[in-house]
């Protein structure tokens, strides 16, 4: 039970930090490409990597703790159906290119981003 307990807050936490993050990068950089999607996509990415190099080094949480910002905070923050959604969006509003760019940009810096997370909290940490 405290590990759905956990999971639970987590996904509190991250569920409303997407939304906030969303709606300020909405209004900050407007609403005709899904840049929430990305920079959120892209952080998460970021966060999970930093966060895996921290386990590995310093700090050993416990299985709730781990469930709480693996699954629950940073499964609720980062936003893949959204991404999935946004890409039919734009495909059928018949903008390929930008539909191939956010595909690509979501992918690629997500995925660098996760490395980048990794990288600079191992020379941090060791």
């Amino acid at each position: 039970m405290s590990m759905l307990l956990s999971i639970a807050a987590g996904g509190a936490v991250g569920a409303v930090g997407r939304y906030l993050a969303m709606a300020g990068i909405g209004h900050w950089l407007g609403h005709g490409f899904p840049y929430g999607t990305l920079v959120v996509n892209i952080i998460g990415s970021f966060l999970l990597g930093a966060l895996i190099e921290v386990s590995a080094l310093t700090w050993s949480p416990s299985p709730e703790m781990r469930a709480f910002f693996v699954v629950g905070v940073l499964g609720a923050f980062t936003t893949f159906s959204a991404f999935s959604l946004d890409v039919v969006t734009l495909i059928e509003r018949g903008d390929f290119l930008p539909a191939a760019f956010y595909i690509i940009a979501s992918v690629v810096v997500s995925i660098a981003a996760l490395f980048f997370g990794m990288i600079i909290f191992r020379h941090i940490l060791a």
